[in-house]
């Protein structure tokens, strides 16, 4: 009866990967909630004239519009520059199903030779995600690949859906700064977390 089990087990392997690759396990979101980072009173970093919380918003929007083309539903916490607490931010978050939270931000640091881009979750979902998210952007922007980590963020272990914290680049660092504010690096950014999202799906 060995060949029995045998045949068996090919039979719950081959079902495992049909329910893998099935529609019904793809459409693992249909909505995106977009948060960009900070806002209002609370700017963020702000190094060289340069607003963290306008980067922010600047590549949620692109990231926005890039879903939006491709039909998915999209959910912004803040269209502009207003105030946002991390709270109502959860909340939003959690009044849809089948969603994932993608927090957008810029990074700063004492040492101003710092620089690179970095992905946080929290949650095993939350892990995959950020994978999928950090392996095209540090390449796309063209900067040290920080990998990514797991912290307790507030939009992150709020969250009922998978959730990360994309930290796009050092605006603490002279030269990656410049870089940051321009609409290239931002729509190149909004991309890779785009094609992450989609690759996750």
């Amino acid at each position: 009866m060995q060949w029995l089990a045998g045949v068996r087990m090919i039979f719950v392997v081959a079902m495992a990967w049909l329910a893998l690759a099935s529609p019904a396990w793809s459409a693992r979101f249909s909505t995106v909630i977009i948060d960009a980072g900070h806002g209002g009173r609370d700017k963020g970093a702000f190094w060289g004239g340069v607003r963290e919380s306008s980067l922010n918003l600047a590549v949620a929007r692109d990231l926005e519009l890039l879903l939006r083309r491709r039909g998915i539903n999209t959910v912004m916490t803040r269209r502009s520059d207003v105030f946002v607490s991390l709270g109502s931010r959860v909340a939003i978050a959690n009044r849809y199903r089948s969603a994932v939270f993608v927090s957008v931000h810029f990074n700063a640091c004492r040492d101003t030779r710092i620089k690179g881009a970095e992905t946080f979750y929290w949650g095993p979902s939350g892990r995959v995600l950020a994978t999928a998210i950090q392996r095209r952007l540090a390449p796309r922007v063209g900067t040290i690949n920080r990998g990514i980590r797991r912290h307790g963020f507030t939009v992150l272990v709020g969250t009922r859906c998978p959730a990360v914290l994309v930290e796009c680049g050092f605006i603490s660092n002279p030269g990656e700064r410049g870089r940051c504010a321009t609409r290239w690096y931002q729509q190149t950014a909004a991309r890779a977390i785009y094609d992450g999202l989609m690759a996750y799906r």
